[in-house]
């Protein structure tokens, strides 16, 4: 029934936002409502920080990173994430691999090498791809594009409910420090900042459940030609 609403195919949304904002859940949802592919970009950063991190890797070295990046296999089948063939799906969504993964993602060599892995994505029907930069870099011709905003504080909250749940321990305090922290740093950041394309649209979802958020962003498919 949603073919009806998409103006073609192969159809392209990416989704910006910072940290905590919720749009791997929404670009989840709208990727199988819409029978699109889905991209978590911040999944294979996280992939690789928490790789890093096992391996020892210097975080402050972008060749040693790069390196290791060929050395290791990054899979996503069913929705879940796989390093060298064992899945890691909750590991890698601990704040101490998010911190890292952050930290990695500064690199512009790190970047460069992961893009074309990012744009390899966008094929059969189409793609949903969330992100810091799927707007700006690696989508900038992207048929819709959002940016899904939250308050700092839903933010943490939405975080802890979501670590809780997956049996992984929290302080929402410190989660509320952690994700302003990140939006600093990733708009701050000299590759790749966070930061609003000039065509997005911007959702803020401090007030809106999951599935209005997701129908928000259907309703504007109307608009595009």
């Amino acid at each position: 029934m949603f073919d009806k609403v998409i103006p073609r195919l192969p159809f392209l949304i990416a989704i910006d936002g910072p940290a905590g904002s919720g749009k791997g859940t929404i670009a989840k949802l709208l990727s199988e409502k819409l029978d699109l592919n889905y991209l978590d970009s911040g999944a294979i950063y996280r992939l690789i920080a928490l790789s890093s991190l096992q391996e020892g890797i210097n975080l402050n070295d972008a060749e040693s990173i790069i390196s290791h990046l060929k050395e290791i296999d990054i899979e996503f089948s069913g929705g879940a994430a796989f390093l060298n063939n064992i899945e890691v799906s909750t590991q890698i969504r601990t704040q101490e691999v998010g911190r890292i993964a952050s930290k990695i993602a500064q690199h512009i060599g790190v970047r460069n090498q992961i893009l074309q892995v990012q744009r390899d994505f966008f094929c059969g029907r189409g793609l949903v791809a969330e992100g810091r930069d799927m707007t700006t870099v690696v989508f900038p011709n992207a048929d819709l594009k959002i940016y899904l905003d939250a308050s700092p504080t839903e933010r943490a909250k939405r975080r802890y409910k979501q670590l809780i749940s997956k049996g992984i321990d929290a302080n929402i305090t410190d989660l509320a420090e952690e994700i302003k922290a990140r939006d600093r740093q990733d708009m701050d950041r000299m590759y790749s900042p966070l930061k609003i394309a000039r065509d997005a649209i911007i959702l803020n979802s401090d007030d809106l459940s999951i599935d209005q958020t997701v129908d928000a962003i259907i309703l504007n498919l109307k608009d595009v030609h």
